[in-house]
């Protein structure tokens, strides 16, 4: 094993220690000697002062080498490798390795972003102030067995953590093992926020569905009561449940929808599709609700193909979902724009853009940025007067991440509303 000379102290080898020691000896049994001769001290006593200098001078050289091999040991203690520190380093997650007492040996860089305040060789506790964690590393020293604690951490940001804390067997200095403490953290947050969207939208399934369900539960034990024999108020109550029932069947389609696009967002299409015969197909299809709503649909389309690569059923909801929204909440403004461009590469790369345009009351800017949450509405009561789910832009949103394109949403109160389903432009083939 090299040495490094500057930072270890100069050790004579054996054969030069043994050599001067043996001259000190030689010079102290001369002395005696004379001494003895000279008749100012007796044999024993000579013989005795001469084994403490012979202990005086070999029993220094034996302390030290017991010293310097206590010193090495140290130095080369396999918790304080550098390996070990290697392995703290390529965790993953932020990692601080502890000893017995709760300092720090190790730590890794995610580790010190985690808690600034963490020093090798100083106190964890000190710099980990969150009661959960204090507590989880007491028990765990205590009864050496691992331990697991959540948190909020609210710096620089709200992130719920999870801490978990496991004991590591290493050999201890002079044989022997001990536990140190590993402590990892794992930042639960996204799993967090899934969660709350999951029972949210659980929540508001379940709300929606309940509504119509009650009413025409309300309204069955009616016509098997007291409206039995009156036809007039059978035929009301009849249309009014079957606008339930269709509401009711419309919001299943538009879950099982938006889960069948959940599932597949991460296949995207890749059979070209021309997108005017879809447009027009929505619109033509629509057409009797534009007469029914006295509104003007105006298309502009090219007559060319445009194609994009996409799938055909999920387009044709797309745009149903934009053009009936745009009849239903801009109807006061009487027209509606669906016009098709396509813009070259700017800042950006080139989009084919379907724009739906309305001259109704418009939407104030406050709820622009959450118009595509899952059952989100401007007005609730207006909503569902129209028959409206609070699915339907959440789905335009999914069907466009899954066609990786967008939508852009622009409006103004009192200025009507323009929805922007962007799609890339397809590559043209290659010249042969």
């Amino acid at each position: 094993m090299a040495v490094d000379a500057s930072s270890s102290p100069t050790v004579l080898p054996w054969s030069d220690r043994l050599r001067h020691s043996a001259i000190i000896l030689l010079v102290a049994a001369l002395a005696l000697a004379a001494v003895v001769v000279l008749g100012e001290l007796s044999a024993v006593r000579a013989i005795a002062v001469f084994i403490c200098i012979a202990a005086a001078a070999l029993v220094p050289w034996r302390l030290h080498d017991v010293a310097t091999s206590r010193d090495d040991v140290r130095r080369i203690n396999p918790v304080e490798s550098t390996a070990v520190a290697a392995i703290v380093a390529g965790m993953p997650d932020p990692a601080v390795l502890l000893d017995r007492a709760g300092r720090v040996i190790h730590l890794n860089a995610a580790a010190a972003e985690l808690a600034p305040a963490l020093r090798q060789n100083e106190l964890a506790q000190f710099a980990l102030r969150s009661p959960e964690i204090i507590t989880a590393l007491r028990e765990a020293i205590a009864t050496t067995e691992p331990r697991r604690a959540d948190y909020l951490d609210h710096v620089p940001i709200d992130r719920w953590m999870e801490l978990i804390i496991t004991p590591v067997p290493v050999p201890t200095l002079f044989g022997g093992t001990d536990k140190c403490m590993l402590m990892t953290f794992h930042d639960q947050t996204p799993l967090r926020r899934v969660e709350e969207m999951r029972a949210d939208f659980v929540a508001n399934a379940s709300h929606e569905l309940r509504t119509p369900l009650a009413a025409l539960s309300g309204f069955i034990d009616t016509l098997q009561g007291q409206a039995k024999d009156d036809p007039k108020a059978r035929e009301r109550f009849l249309g009014i449940m079957h606008a339930q029932a269709t509401r009711m069947a419309r919001l299943i389609d538009d879950l099982l929808s938006l889960s069948r696009v959940e599932l597949s967002a991460h296949v995207r299409p890749d059979t070209l599709v021309d997108l005017v015969p879809i447009i027009r197909q929505v619109a033509d299809g629509l057409e009797a609700l534009a007469r029914e709503r006295q509104v003007v649909v105006e298309i502009n389309l090219p007559d060319p193909p445009v194609m994009v690569a996409g799938d055909r059923e999920e387009l044709l909801r797309l745009f149903e979902n934009l053009i009936e929204n745009a009849l239903k909440y801009g109807a006061s403004g009487g027209k509606v724009i669906v016009s098709l461009v396509a813009v070259p590469a700017g800042e950006g790369a080139p989009e084919i853009r379907v724009l739906v345009r309305d001259f109704g009351p418009g939407i104030a800017p406050e709820h622009l940025p959450r118009l595509t949450e899952r059952f989100y509405r401007v007005d609730v009561g207006d909503s569902r007067s129209q028959g409206g789910t609070g699915l339907g832009l959440s789905l335009v949103k999914h069907i466009l991440n899954r066609h990786r394109g967008r939508l852009l949403i622009e409006s103004m109160p009192n200025q009507g509303a323009t929805f922007t389903a962007c799609f890339p432009q397809v590559k043209p083939p290659a010249a042969v």
